[in-house]
C-alpha cells in the first residue's frame, strides 16, 4: 500500500513551527506495513493544495492530510479534498451538536463560523475528534482514499489511534509490519563506517540499511518488512550480529538511548560514582548526566572551573603548569579529572578544558581544541580533540566524547 502524506499550513513553509505530524504518521504507518513513499507540504492556497492532492493520487493509493480543518476561511483542506472527488458538502447535525456541546462544556460562546467544521462531504466516513472540535474524514473513490486529519498534534495523534488505525485495519488489514532497529555509534565517521559495512549496504534488500549522521554520532538503521514483528526481529538480528562483529566497538546503544543514560546504567551496575570538572563546557556534561532520573545515585557533583584560580585553588591543578603550558593542555585536563575525583571522593573523575570559540584561539591552540581526561580505578586517560562548528556544537561534541570515554573505561574494567 503506497501512501503519501500531505501536511498543510503556510506556517510550516515559513518555518514557524516544526512539522512533527509527518514524522509521527510515517512512523506509525510504517509500523503496520504501509509504505510511506512520499511526503508533501503545501500552504493554505486552494489551487496549490488541490494540485498537490491530485498529483499525490496519481502515485499513491492512500493520501493522508493533516491540518486545515479549523473554523476559519483559511482552513480549506476538507473543501479541497471534496472538490477533488467532486463531492458536495453539507452540514452534519451529529458533528454540529458535538461542537455545540464542546463550547457548552468549556463555558465559551460559540461563533457561527465554528459550524464550518461540521460541513462534511457527501459519502464521507467521519472520524470523531475527542481532543478538539474538528472532525476528520475519509473519502473513497475508484480505489483511492483521501483522509483528512486535524493539524494540532494532540488532536491528530488521538484521531490517528482511535479512528484512523481501526479504519485502515478494517479496509486493508495489516498483512505485514515494518520494524526498524537503530544502532547508535560514536567515534567513527560516516565514510569509515560505510567502508566497513559497504558490502552489506550494496547487497541489501530486506532488511535494508541506512546511515544517518546526528550530533550524537552516526546511526545505522536496519529495517525489515515481514508478516509479524517476531519474524522481522529475527531478520534484523542476523544483520545486526554481522554489523556488531565488524564495528561493535563503536556501538554504544540501540534505538537512540542517550549516551548519558547508558553511562548512568553502567555506573549503577558497577556501584561506581562520578564527578566532573568542566571548563569550556561550562557544566554541560553535568547537566546531561542530571537529565537522567535517578542520577543522584552515582553523580556526586561537579566543579565548573572556568578560571585558572578555581582550577588551582579547588582542584589542585599545578599553578606552574598553568603558567607554562596554559589551561588548555593535557596535564591540566588530567589534573582536573584527578582533582575532582579526589575532592568529591568518587570512583571516576572527568576533566574537560578547551577553546569553544568563537574567539580565544591561536595558531598553536585553535578554536575547537579540547583536552578530555578520565581518571578512574585503572589510572588516567586523556584525549586531544579538534572539534568544529559553533560554540554550542563544540561544547556538545566535547561532552559526547567525554561520555564515550567514560563508557569505554567502564566496559573494559
Amino acid at each position: 500500500m503506497i501512501v503519501e502524506l500531505i501536511t498543510t499550513g503556510s506556517e510550516l513553509l515559513l518555518g514557524q513551527i516544526i512539522n512533527t505530524n509527518a514524522a509521527y504518521m510515517a512512523k506509525e504507518l510504517n509500523a503496520v506495513g504501509f509504505d510511506v513513499v512520499y511526503q508533501t507540504t503545501v500552504g493554505d492556497n486552494r489551487e496549490r493544495m488541490q494540485a498537490a492532492i491530485v498529483h499525490a493520487l496519481t502515485r499513491a493509493e492512500l493520501v493522508i492530510t493533516s491540518g486545515g480543518l479549523g473554523p476559519t476561511r483559511g482552513d480549506i483542506t476538507k473543501e479541497v479534498s471534496a472538490a477533488v472527488f467532486g463531492r458536495e458538502l453539507s452540514l452534519n447535525e451529529v458533528c454540529a451538536e458535538r461542537i455545540r456541546a464542546h463550547f457548552d462544556r468549556v463555558h465559551r460562546p460559540m461563533t457561527e463560523n465554528n459550524l464550518r467544521q461540521a460541513m462534511i462531504p457527501a459519502g464521507a466516513h467521519v472520524f470523531t475528534n475527542y481532543a478538539g472540535t474538528a472532525p476528520g474524514i475519509a473519502l473513497e473513490q475508484d480505489g483511492k482514499v483521501i483522509v483528512n486529519l486535524p493539524g494540532p498534534p494532540p488532536e491528530m495523534k488521538d484521531m490517528f489511534e482511535r479512528s484512523l488505525k481501526p479504519y485502515l485495519q478494517r479496509k486493508y488489514g495489516f498483512a505485514s509490519v515494518i520494524v526498524s532497529r537503530v544502532l547508535d555509534t560514536f567515534g567513527i565517521g560516516e565514510s569509515k563506517l560505510e567502508t566497513e559495512i559497504q558490502d552489506l549496504i550494496l547487497t541489501q534488500h530486506n532488511p535494508t540499511l541506512a546511515l544517518l549522521v546526528r550530533p550524537t554520532g552516526v546511526i545505522i538503521r536496519i529495517t525489515a518488512k515481514a508478516a509479524t514483528t517476531e519474524v522481522a526481529d529475527r531478520m534484523i538480528a542476523g544483520v545486526e550480529q554481522e554489523i556488531r562483529r565488524r564495528v561493535g566497538t563503536y556501538i554504544y546503544a540501540v534505538d537512540d538511548e542517550p549516551l548519558e543514560e547508558v553511562v548512568g546504567k553502567k555506573l549503577l551496575a558497577q556501584h561506581l560514582t562520578i564527578a566532573c570538572a568542566e571548563s569550556c563546557t561550562g557544566g554541560l556534561l553535568t547537566s546531561r548526566l542530571t537529565d537522567v532520573p535517578g542520577s543522584s545515585a552515582y553523580l556526586m557533583g561537579s566543579v565548573v572551573s572556568y578560571t585558572n584560580e578555581v582550577k588551582a585553588a579547588i582542584l589542585g591543578v599545578d599553578r606552574a603548569v598553568l603558567r607554562t603550558l596554559g589551561a588548555v593542555s593535557e596535564p591540566v585536563a588530567c589534573q582536573m579529572a584527578e582533582g575532582v575525583r579526589r575532592c568529591l571522593g568518587t570512583s571516576v573523575g572527568v576533566g574537560i578544558t578547551g577553546i569553544a570559540g568563537p574567539d580565544g584561539g591561536s595558531a598553536e591552540k585553535p578554536v575547537g581544541l579540547v583536552y578530555i581526561a578520565v581518571a578512574g580505578l585503572q589510572g588516567t586517560t586523556v584525549e586531544k580533540k579538534f572539534f568544529t562548528g559553533t560554540r554550542s556544537q563544540i561544547k556538545f561534541q566535547a561532552t559526547q566524547t567525554a561520555l564515550n570515554m567514560v563508557y569505554h573505561s567502564l566496559i573494559h574494567r
